[in-house]
């Protein structure tokens, strides 16, 4: 046995020297173009080296039942919760293990202590508000009761954001086990504190009094488990944000008597919760093609005036969903409308939206129509929508999905007169806003990536369909994140790590997650790939991995499965490094065909002479008296005749070298055509296709694409020979700025002229200790001051 396994270690060492090997050469050529299968992991029959999931593929599956209730006045929520676990994996399991979010907010939390700052030593007013919030905050789960379903006690250990609950007897392979929990937990004011949830009560002088809750992360959830991680119990820190299983759900949320609730899934009992009237405002709404208020502003303005003193039980069910979030408040219109996929031959959908009137009237105008956008361009790229509802809340978070339902910020805001607007930018925000957290109800609360390893799956993948569907609300939409030119500053930047950085690693978040893996996507779209191709893979990639978890990797592999393009140089690139493009042109030269025929060359040589620039010494020595000039009999032949003069037998000669000559030798002779020489240098690492505009002498001009394999036998520096009847006056690289190239000033030959304008300033001074005491100094100076003042104190005594 010893034997066998020495063997079979020699043979991993052997096998990893020569993968080692295969990376190395000698000298300093570096091979941007091997192939990206010696990084991802080995295909399997679980997942295909198609990209697409095997015949082996599984995932678990985890339904839950809870009962949960608000406390208003204690801002506090207490629930029970049944749990049903279906392992369909191959393995036997011997615990489960929960992720516990709320956690988070325990003052002894992995997050907490391990949060820095700035060495400077300094602090801003909300950063004392919220250290001192998080005193005050009871925060984190309370959980007991923890029992299977015939009542038996089972142990469970609690460490930060993990629960591990040890099953009375192993979990085989198909079986299901049910058990049960109660927790509770205290929710925190999310203005002051941060997060996914909480509350935000209006409680300044002139507003009502009353509080949004909403609800997400909220409940103990288990913590998925997959074939290429097993258990994905990896601490909440706050940036990374959860992996889940998929499953049915029924919750039943107890509130009091005024509020209206928004939710994950179907209300099941309308008729307990609403009036006769909202119940027909909502039917409605299922035919309608624009919003109609199922709760109107006047009736959330009387709600507002009182506070009930009884509670209702709102039920809603959910199929097939990977979690569930909801919010609750007597302040909420409510709006709704139908959505038809007629594209995606998908099933009808109810949009609807629950915001203060703190809101308006930006909400009522664009928050459920920028649903239904969404799901109409989402859809086009991917499947259609495959839930009954799409739900958008206003709320004190900026942005955040789940399953069915998303928080969004933006609102309009007060002048000092009280009077209501909307800023340019808080529109397009709140249409761009509901854009993402909708659209990442495809991805990833569809298409189930692990967001907490690889963030860019839902963020950046999201954020590039959020550019596309921009673009489909209206002409020159203010996009933040996708085109090219916007990614060139983080792209040269140092401070950054590659898109493959697990979450709470990444050190700009924004770019590396969101604008960084969105642009590069463009570009594949774009240029590298073209839409029709790039459409057609990622349709491929988005129907395969619904309601499954892909990996990069399945990924990576559609993409160039179903396009039939070799992308591993590409994604290489992009996402495992922090090279950026920077592309320059050098040198341009221009070669024309020897004729052989001495007139011709001999002509052309003598004019090039004449061309050439007087030295300025030669200028000067014209003046001076020649020895020729004052003595004729100095002058012979060679003073008459220069260096090009041409004789019969110097023809003779060119008739013998081209005596001989095949059909196609005299052709490539007798040519007439520009050979250009353009030297290109890749100064950022990152290999991208050769794009340039010629301009040409008779004013017009023609875009060349050169695939980036130019570059797969120098990385460095490469020439490519361009043949054209037209004579070249300018070239210009990346003309249309679609490869994020960061340094322009590179781009043109000849060199361009950058322009640019200057703002003038005026040099500005602190104020000295005396300004600053309004201290006054008499015209004669400080000296005479203190004299007369010295004199005036004399005759005092």
């Amino acid at each position: 046995m010893r034997l066998l396994a020495f063997a079979f270690l020699s043979s991993l060492l052997a096998l990893g020297a020569e993968a080692q090997a295969l990376q190395q050469t000698k000298g300093s050529f570096e091979d941007k173009f091997r192939q990206l299968d010696e990084d991802l992991p080995t295909p399997s029959e679980t997942r295909l080296a198609s990209g697409a999931p095997g015949p082996d593929y599984w995932q678990q599956e985890v339904d839950y039942d809870i009962k949960v209730s608000l406390d208003e006045d204690a801002k506090r929520l207490t629930a029970t919760e049944a749990i049903s676990y279906t392992n369909n994996s191959p393995h036997t399991l011997r615990y489960l293990w929960l992720q516990l979010d709320q956690n988070r907010f325990k003052a002894d939390s992995f997050d907490n202590l391990t949060r820095t700052t700035s060495a400077n030593p300094s602090l801003s007013y909300y950063g004392v508000r919220r250290e001192k919030a998080l005193q005050e905050l009871d925060g984190g789960y309370t959980i007991s009761n923890v029992k299977t379903r015939r009542g038996q006690p089972l142990n469970f250990v609690v460490h930060d954001t993990n629960m591990r609950i040890d099953l009375a007897r192993p979990l085989a392979p198909g079986q299901t086990v049910d058990f049960s929990l109660d927790f509770a937990f205290n929710m925190y004011e999310t203005r002051v504190i941060g997060g996914r949830a909480g509350y935000e009560c209006f409680t300044k002088e002139d507003e009502d009094g009353n509080c949004l809750f909403l609800s997400a992360q909220w409940f103990p959830r288990l913590h998925a488990y997959s074939d290429y991680e097993g258990w994905h119990n990896k601490h909440f820190l706050g940036s990374g944000e959860f992996t889940l299983e998929f499953g049915d759900y029924k919750v039943a949320i107890t509130v009091p008597s005024d509020h209206v609730v928004s939710s994950t899934g179907v209300l099941q009992n309308e008729a307990a919760v609403l009036t006769r009237t909202q119940r027909q405002r909502l039917a409605d709404a299922r035919s309608s093609g624009e919003p109609i208020f199922i709760v109107t502003p006047e009736e959330a303005a009387e709600n507002e005036k009182t506070v009930a003193d009884s509670t209702s039980t709102w039920v809603f069910e959910a199929e097939n969903v990977r979690d569930f979030a909801w919010a609750s408040s007597r302040k909420f219109i409510w709006d709704a409308m139908n959505v038809t996929q007629e594209t995606s031959g998908g099933r009808d959908v109810l949009a609807m939206s629950f915001y203060p009137k703190e809101a308006e009237p930006l909400w009522s105008a664009y928050s459920t129509k920028s649903i239904a956008h969404t799901i109409d361009v989402y859809s086009k790229f991917s499947f259609a929508y495959p839930y009954p509802t799409a739900q958008s809340v206003n709320g004190p978070v900026g942005g955040m999905e789940y399953p069915m339902i998303t928080f969004n910020g933006p609102r309009p805001v007060k002048d000092k007169d009280g009077n209501l607007s909307y800023s340019r930018r808080a529109k397009y925000g709140l249409i761009s806003v509901i854009i993402h957290e909708v659209g990442h109800i495809y991805f990833p609360m569809t298409v189930n990536s692990d967001e907490r390893q690889w963030t860019w799956m839902d963020e950046g993948i999201n954020t590039f369909l959020q550019f596309v569907a921009e673009a489909e609300w209206e002409e020159n939409y203010p996009s933040r994140r996708g085109e090219p030119k916007n990614m060139t500053s983080y792209m040269k930047s140092t401070n950054q790590v590659h898109i493959m950085t697990q979450s709470d690693s990444v050190l700009q978040l924004g770019n590396n997650a969101y604008g960084k893996p969105a642009t590069a996507l463009n570009i594949l779209r774009e240029t590298i790939m073209g839409r029709e191709l790039f459409d057609t893979a990622f349709r491929e990639y988005a129907q395969n991995w619904k309601f499954k978890r892909p990996t990069p990797s399945d990924f990576f592999r559609t993409m160039e499965e179903a396009s039939g393009v070799d992308l591993d140089w590409f994604w290489r690139g992009w996402f495992y490094s922090t090279d950026h493009v920077d592309i320059s042109i050098d040198k341009v030269v221009r070669g024309t065909i020897n004729t052989g025929n001495p007139e011709i060359e001999n002509e052309l040589k003598r004019q090039q002479k004449a061309d050439e620039p007087l030295s300025l010494t030669t200028e000067r020595n014209r003046d001076l008296p020649k020895a020729v000039e004052t003595d004729p009999s100095l002058i012979d032949f060679y003073n008459e005749n220069d260096e090009f003069t041409w004789g019969e037998k110097d023809v003779k000669a060119a008739e013998r070298k081209t005596k001989g000559l095949e059909a196609y030798e005299r052709e490539a002779r007798a040519s007439t055509d520009n050979f250009y020489y353009l030297t290109f240098s890749n100064h950022g690492g990152l290999v991208m296709p050769v794009i340039f505009k010629a301009t040409y002498t008779d004013g017009t001009s023609e875009i060349v694409r050169i695939p980036a394999e130019i570059w797969r036998r120098s990385p460095k520096t490469v020439t490519k020979l361009f043949v054209t009847d037209k004579e070249i006056v300018s070239v210009e690289l990346d003309p249309r700025w679609e490869t994020a190239d960061v340094d322009r000033s590179n781009n043109h030959f000849p060199q361009k002229i950058e322009p640019t304008r200057l703002e003038l300033f005026k040099r500005s001074t602190r104020p000295n200790l005396m300004q600053r005491l309004d201290l006054k100094v008499e015209p004669d100076g400080l000296r005479t001051m203190a004299i007369k003042e010295e004199v005036e104190q004399d005759a005092e005594e």
